[in-house]
């Protein structure tokens, strides 16, 4: 028997039946009574296309897995039922009586119950516009927004360049110098002197080693140059030549201007 503290684990689960894996668990519907789990759909088909119900009475939960007592053929065959949010006592019955639990007329003559379903929400009830969402109903507004119009008034570009130029640097280097070393025979060091033959010809060889100057490069970032506008308030003095008119009085002595 699947409880209500089980629903969150039920919902999205992975049906099994008696031969084999039987698809996906989508919602899980409550007695209106009891709220006691007592359908699930399982997602069958092709691309889990096709939503059949199952009873829960002997389902068992193990992990995300439920088992139940019904093979693959009668699961996929059940009567077709909307997924409507909502079971009639008859479509009940008709669940009942295909799946042999209960007698299934009884039980459409003597209940008066329906069944509610819920879904991953978690949500008791129905949507009667649609799929159920949560327990509470949307309410939104439009905001009207007012802002102000930039128009292009130029452009600048940055453009970057490759220039070359000659960087000296002085580094130390170390070689290595050939010196002899002569020791005295002492009591310490007559077993090494008399090691081998007495008069002999040999030779020793010494490689010397030099460090020499290596040069390498490599781009590293030194900067970031971007970009950026600044708004600049200034006077601006403008010189434009502009008419006017004028009255002039002609006299025959004087002229007169206003």
């Amino acid at each position: 028997m699947i409880t209500e503290q089980q629903l969150s684990t039920v919902i999205g689960s992975t049906a099994h039946g008696a031969d084999g894996k039987l698809g996906t668990v989508g919602e899980v519907y409550l007695d209106d009574e009891t709220g006691r789990p007592e359908w699930a759909t399982v997602r069958t088909g092709m691309f889990g296309t096709k939503e059949s119900f199952v009873p829960l009475a002997e389902a068992d939960l193990s992990g995300s897995d439920l088992r139940l007592p019904y093979d693959k053929d009668k699961v996929k065959n059940a009567p077709q039922i909307d997924t409507d949010g909502h079971l009639s006592p008859d479509e009940e019955a008709d669940l009942y009586r295909y799946y042999g639990v209960g007698t299934g007329t009884q039980f459409a003559d003597t209940t008066t119950t329906t069944t509610d379903r819920t879904n991953t929400h978690g949500t008791v009830g129905h949507d009667t516009s649609g799929p159920t969402t949560d327990d509470a109903m949307t309410r939104s507004e439009e905001h009207l927004r007012v802002g102000t119009e930039r128009v292009e008034a130029g452009r600048a570009r940055l453009r970057k360049y490759v220039v070359s130029e000659n960087v000296t640097q002085t580094v130390p280097v170390t070689h290595e110098e050939i010196r002899l070393e002569r020791e005295p025979i002492t009591d310490a060091n007559v077993g090494s002197a008399l090691d081998g033959p007495a008069i002999s010809e040999e030779e020793h060889e010494v490689v010397l080693h030099a460090e020499r100057a290596v040069v390498d490069k490599e781009a590293v970032p030194v900067e970031r140059v971007r970009l950026d506008t600044q708004t600049v308030t200034e006077q601006e003095t403008v010189d434009e030549t502009v008419r006017k008119e004028q009255i002039e009085l002609d006299d025959e002595t004087t002229t007169r201007r206003s």
